[in-house]
């Protein structure tokens, strides 16, 4: 991983703490799991609709309330957990996480009902609210503010890699055996990365350590700090197109544009998403970075400048016919994840050590209500309402993104002072 994940017992200001490899090479692999568990649903969702839901007016509806369910979980309990994780330890959390969504994930495959279905993706959505506001307060423990948005790109980088495995691996299972096995499939890995997490050691003294219980007023803080704001509604915004757009694609390509065959889509969707997913998230963490100390409010402006991007060329998808089309769909993603380490490692920057775990939780609560608990089944809804017509859902997805990217320039100019004032708090992180 290059420079991010240099000697960890060196010293300075720029040096991450003692075993800050293994808990980010850990947490990385996790995540990865966590998004081939959650798009790997995307991928099957034709197959689970003539199973399930045969001959039913309302099924795409229905079927987009299966992400909506387990965004609802995951978006309620996640200040729950982030509450806990600032209290106690963050690695027993993650491990009960990451094994109670394996087991529901094993679930779903099982389920003989789409009733049944649902209920075993909300379990998924409370695994991951133990994972989610946990994982990257950890990593920016381990490193300082300096880098921390090169390391939080490497992180969640397994959010392309992993939603492109989850395409991937449901086309196969998909044109070879049944829908089903792609849940079982994410099992037993599951499994095992929640066990080593028993046995991780908490991070040692450094980066953000925590050195008091948050008050009240701590937390308010939050809602006071006007970059933490902005950058939660741009997030929304962000989360609203990046969920439409996942869980729809597949079957928007396929069943509306008729231009393939959903396990040749999925496979094409999925690698376009990895190759995008991995270039532009380690791009925008090192842009972010390097223009810090160049421009203000560098983090919410670049992801600013990448919403915008994506914006017209999502638009020209809509119109354009395919081939030809899976270039603009191309373009739009690499927009769209651009964003995603810049946008994370403002959050960790502007929040208070000892609130941090809560600030993820707040903003996760924040950007799934407003955002994909909501997309999809408004596309499906939608989608229904118009005969099967999806271009419809799919413009106000576009308009969302031009307003997330507005956000996130606004925020911008907030973003330094912000910065500086949790950095009074947290002097080990922060530049000297």
């Amino acid at each position: 991983m290059g420079a991010v994940l240099t000697e960890e017992t060196s010293s300075g200001p720029a040096a991450p703490v003692r075993g800050a490899r293994i808990a980010l090479v850990l947490l990385l692999l996790i995540n990865l799991f966590n998004y081939i568990d959650r798009l790997v649903l995307a991928a099957v969702l034709p197959k689970i609709k003539s199973d399930l839901l045969p001959g039913d007016p309302h099924a795409d509806a229905k079927l987009g309330w299966l992400a909506t369910a387990f965004l609802v979980s995951y978006m309620v309990a996640s200040p729950i957990f982030g509450w806990l994780a600032d209290r106690f330890s963050r690695w027993v959390l993650v491990g009960f996480g990451v094994v109670l969504w394996s087991i529901a994930s094993g679930e779903s495959g099982r389920a003989a009902t789409f009733a049944v279905l649902l209920i075993t993706r909300l379990f998924v959505g409370i695994g991951e609210a133990a994972y989610g506001p946990a994982a990257p307060t950890i990593i920016s423990d381990f490193y300082p503010v300096q880098r921390r948005g090169q390391v939080l790109a490497w992180f969640y980088i397994a959010i392309p890699v992993g939603s492109a495995l989850g395409y991937l691996l449901g086309g196969q299972f998909v044109q070879h055996a049944h829908w089903r096995w792609a849940f079982y499939s994410v099992v037993p890995p599951g499994l095992l990365l929640g066990a080593i997490c028993f046995f991780m050691p908490k991070p040692p003294a450094g980066q953000g350590r925590v050195k008091h219980h948050a008050k009240l007023s701590d937390y308010l803080a939050l809602l006071r700090t006007k970059s933490y704001v902005l950058n939660c509604a741009g997030m929304a915004a962000m989360t609203f197109a990046i969920g439409g757009i996942s869980v729809w694609m597949p079957t928007y390509v396929a069943e509306f544009r008729k231009a393939g065959e959903l396990g040749t889509v999925n496979t094409i969707f999925g690698g376009i998403t990895v190759v995008t997913g991995i270039v532009a998230t380690l791009l925008g963490g090192w842009v972010g970075d390097w223009l810090r100390s160049r421009i203000r409010g560098a983090y919410l402006a670049v992801s600013g400048a990448g919403l915008l991007l994506a914006f017209p060329f999502f638009l020209a998808m809509l119109i354009t016919p395919f081939p030809y089309a899976w270039i603009f769909i191309f373009l739009a993603e690499f927009c769209l994840f651009f964003n995603t380490g810049p946008s994370n490692t403002a959050l960790a920057n502007v929040s208070k050590p000892e609130v941090r775990a809560s600030a993820f939780a707040l903003n996760i609560l924040i950007i799934h209500s407003l955002g994909d608990a909501l997309s999809p089944p408004a596309i499906g809804g939608l989608s229904d309402h118009f005969h099967g017509n999806m271009n419809i859902g799919f413009v106000a997805v576009g308009a969302v993104m031009l307003l997330g990217g507005l956000l996130w320039i606004w925020g911008a100019r907030y973003l330094d002072a912000d910065t500086a004032q949790a950095c009074a708090d947290d002097p080990a992180g922060c530049p000297v």
